[in-house]
């Protein structure tokens, strides 16, 4: 007899600001227990020593996390001159200082460098897998960790502020698969000293920021019940840039029990609509999300089917 899940289904997106000092899983942890959610999950793991917006799958809303881990996130940082760590973050052991400190003038001219697509190699205490095993545990064992250089898209790269000679903040738009504190190292070697990563706070994961997010200390406070869903965004919010398709109920019905649905009806309805083959667009029955789809071969067909029904909509949550 198949194990019963336990907990509440609750089908959704929070927002968490997450504090310094927990790590990712256990802020998830910590969302299930206050909530006692059947299924949890997040969007985009922060180190423990970086605070910001981490976005929390409920139920559902699982099922779109790869779409929130792809899109860009936004961070505000600070580099400290003069201290190479072997983590390249506070948290390391210095293992090689610089009596140089760049200028303003020296950072400006040195930033373009560093936007568009670059190469970066992942810090050897990271969660890149080499040959099976975590960066970070080989590192702590004591062992050579190489890992091999990947591309990733910097949109965004300004200087903020200059607080003294040893820090600079900086506001960074990136991709997916950026690491901050490669980029803090690699700066400083640019610019002809070493770096770390003093303070890391992400400002914007996807759709999800500051503005719609919690502290962990207000969920505590609003606890199991309705309280929630006053900061509850919809399954939905994860596919803000994803094509949308209005279906009747009988498509909608044909679509979740895994069946296609002719597409030139449902396209007739979105005259104006671009919608090209092999592109992931939503179905939706009036404000539901029905199903992740797919158009081939003129039909729609169901890539992820959601188990959602009307009763579980979000019409009546403040979205703040």
């Amino acid at each position: 007899m198949a194990r019963k899940r336990k907990g509440t289904p609750i089908h959704g997106w929070l927002a968490i600001d997450k504090p310094l000092g927990l790590t990712s899983a256990q802020v998830v942890a910590q969302v299930r227990r206050v909530l006692d959610a059947a299924k949890v999950g997040h969007g985009g793991t922060l180190d423990p020593l970086a605070s910001g917006v981490l976005p929390i799958a409920l139920g559902e809303a699982t099922k779109t996390v790869s779409y929130v881990m792809d899109g860009s996130k936004t961070y505000r940082w600070r580099v400290r001159w003069g201290q190479a760590t072997t983590t390249d973050d506070r948290e390391g052991e210095v293992v090689e200082t610089s009596d140089v400190r760049p200028t303003a003038e020296a950072i400006q001219a040195a930033l373009p460098a560093f936007t568009g697509e670059i190469s970066q190699v992942p810090p050897a205490f990271s969660a890149v897998k080499i040959a099976g095993a975590r960066a970070y545990d080989l590192a702590r064992a004591g062992e050579a960790v190489e890992i091999q250089a990947r591309v990733v898209r910097i949109d965004r790269f300004a200087l903020l502020d200059m607080p003294d000679a040893d820090h600079a903040d900086f506001e960074v738009v990136a991709g997916k698969g950026t690491y901050i504190r490669s980029l803090a190292r690699d700066l400083a070697r640019a610019l002809g000293t070493v770096g770390h990563v003093a303070v890391l706070r992400r400002t914007a994961c996807g759709p999800f920021t500051e503005d719609n997010a919690i502290s962990l200390e207000t969920l505590r406070e609003v606890g199991q019940g309705p309280g929630p869903r006053t900061f509850l965004l919809p399954v939905e919010t994860a596919l803000d840039d994803i094509p949308a398709l209005a279906l009747t109920e009988s498509e909608a019905r044909r679509l979740q029990s895994g069946s296609p649905v002719a597409f030139a009806r449902v396209a007739s309805r979105h005259p104006q609509a671009e919608i090209a083959p092999d592109i992931t667009c939503r179905a939706m029955l009036g404000k539901r999300l029905v199903a992740l789809a797919r158009i081939e071969n003129g039909e729609i067909r169901p890539v992820r089917v959601m188990n959602l029904s009307d009763a579980q909509g979000v019409d009546d949550v403040d979205h703040r």
